[in-house]
């Protein structure tokens, strides 16, 4: 039976909860027949997952000894970064890439794509975080060097928040003072989109969280992984106890 996610130290008590929403490039058999009409290549592209973030993710919830949940779909499917009335949900053009099986989708397509893989995957973050008794959200993502007709992107690494900036703003400090990083503050993506797995989670429930994102090419190893899963850890370690240390009622604010 297929499990459009993939949760793993669930039984960790935590202060914090690792989400990666596009861990896979995993066209399911329940969607489409398992293809979109596209070519292997362009399925291990980055239009397809984020590259490294599956197994950064599993490292940094090992590091901090804290959950992590998966998802098993590929963002070509349905982008569980997307609100539900997002119009880029189901992309039709990825990065000069046309995606074939998701032109002139239809209503009980859409549908299935919601019911089997992007409302499962959100109904266990919310059980996650009902179980952990609210922790912090650490989203990871990848973005790649280049896009087709972009430029080329000098961050290392990428904190993203919205209105509230509570955990970023640490984490920016933490990686500003570091002379080998490049970090973005909002770079290369904003982090202020509504309906997004942030707005959903977090921000609706006023929850500290941030969104983090690694370039792609530092991470398409195993061994670079695990560097970076540990680089991230401390850094959110560090950064956790300097806001626990500093709270004060202005801190805890919007």
């Amino acid at each position: 039976m297929y499990q459009p996610f993939h949760t793993f130290n669930e039984n960790q008590n935590s202060d914090f909860l690792i989400l990666c929403d596009h861990a896979s490039n995993l066209i399911p058999s329940c969607i489409k027949d398992g293809s979109l009409g596209i070519s292997e290549e362009n399925l291990n592209r980055h239009i397809a997952y984020d590259i490294g973030a599956s197994g950064l993710s599993k490292e940094l919830s090992k590091q901090l000894k804290s959950p992590v949940i998966l998802s098993n779909f590929s963002r070509l499917v349905i982008d569980p970064n997307r609100g539900e009335d997002d119009p880029t949900l189901i992309m039709q053009l990825y990065d000069g890439t046309i995606i074939d099986g998701n032109r002139e989708i239809s209503n009980d397509d859409r549908e299935n794509r919601l019911n089997r893989c992007y409302r499962p995957y959100h109904s266990e973050i919310t059980r996650l975080i009902s179980y952990q008794n609210d922790p912090i959200l650490i989203s990871i993502h990848s973005f790649t060097p280049k896009l087709k007709n972009g430029f080329n992107r000098p961050w290392h690494v990428g904190i993203l928040y919205s209105k509230d900036r509570r955990f970023a703003q640490p984490l920016l400090n933490y990686f500003n003072n570091l002379d080998d990083v490049n970090c973005g503050d909002n770079e290369p993506y904003r982090g202020d989109l509504v309906g997004d797995t942030m707005f959903r989670h977090a921000l609706n429930g006023d929850r500290l969280h941030v969104l983090i994102e690694v370039r792609n090419d530092l991470i398409s190893s195993e061994k670079e992984q695990l560097m970076w899963g540990a680089k991230l850890a401390h850094a959110i370690t560090v950064s956790y106890t300097h806001l626990r240390a500093h709270e004060t009622p202005e801190h805890l604010v919007l």
